[in-house]
């Protein structure tokens, strides 16, 4: 299936799937930023910390192999001094975490999905083996890919150590601008190839990035098209991320503050999203995925993707 159990020779790593052991419950905590996700931690649950550092980075194959403790600030600030950056959202947490719960960056347009830049993970499996799923680049993996299916599964089948991540490169020139009288729709549909175009029922924030004279182009286009104002950034992110399509998003409103991410079928909104039928094949094989990672159910009980 793509994974081994072989040849792991860190003793960081060999510590820390000790420390998670063969038996009963058992969670990770990263920085709690997103504690809540996918259902509340069962109390008899025993809370551990994933090993912490950067292994190694190749910045010349946009590579890091980085342990799962590491905050993706650390991991930001690495990769900035060599010009680079990654398709993990920075809300204050673990690169792990981010991981786990698979929240892409508000840039995911630009920068990626995080779905995708994960190429190698190494984790505790629910007997306490430490397993090696994918490979260091996309051209080594083959079999099933273990790296796409524990992002985002809040670690419950497999309780994250370590993982090699595709970075890509900072583009020379980037420029969020805040747009009113136009719509998200309309932003998008005039630029070529925008970061990200955020809506919040009221005002458009797009962000462009590339060569200095495309995004001096893109930018005099939408300002033929409506009000626009060059801002610091994003605006500011509800806590609860929400999974819609794209066409939801793009018509998604509420009374409470909320901002879309168009093109993506993102939404962050203050509530958390009320749950949602089930397509009862998926449900099913989620069940059977469960069971043959985790059959006593011991990895982040409570919880479930």
């Amino acid at each position: 299936m793509g994974a081994s159990v072989l040849a792991i020779d860190d003793p960081v790593l060999h510590e820390f799937a000790e420390l998670v052991g063969a038996e009963g419950a058992v969670s990770v905590a990263g920085g709690r930023t997103r504690w809540e996700a996918g259902g509340t931690l069962s109390p008899e649950a025993q809370v551990v910390e994933a090993p912490t550092g950067i292994v190694s980075y190749r910045p010349e194959e946009m590579t890091m192999q980085v342990r799962a403790g590491t905050t993706v600030a650390e991991l930001d600030a690495a990769l900035a001094e060599k010009g680079q950056r990654s398709a993990l959202a920075d809300r204050g947490g673990t690169v792990g975490g981010a991981v786990a719960v698979g929240e892409s960056s508000v840039d995911q347009l630009g920068r990626g999905a995080v779905r995708d830049s994960v190429l190698q993970v190494r984790y505790v499996s629910a007997e306490g083996k430490l397993v090696t799923g994918g490979g260091p680049v996309v051209k080594n993996v083959s079999g099933f890919n273990l790296p796409k299916l524990l992002t985002g599964s809040l670690g419950t089948l497999g309780l994250l150590a370590e993982i090699i991540i595709r970075t890509n490169p900072m583009p020379p020139a980037s420029v969020w601008l805040r747009c009113e009288g136009l719509s998200p729709a309309r932003a998008r549909d005039a630029v070529l190839t925008p970061s990200a175009v955020l809506w919040d029922g009221g005002a458009t924030w797009v962000h462009l990035e590339g060569h200095a004279v495309d995004v001096r182009a893109e930018q005099k286009q939408l300002m033929t098209l409506g009000s626009c104002q060059e801002v610091g950034g994003p605006p500011p992110i509800p806590a609860h991320r929400w999974t819609l399509s794209p066409a939801q998003a793009a018509a998604f409103s509420a009374s409470e503050p909320f901002l879309a991410s168009i093109g993506v079928g993102r939404v962050w909104a203050s509530a958390p999203q009320p749950a949602l039928p089930v397509d009862p094949v998926a449900e099913l094989i989620g069940q059977r995925t469960k069971q043959l990672f985790d059959p006593a159910s011991r990895l982040n009980p409570g919880r479930t993707p």
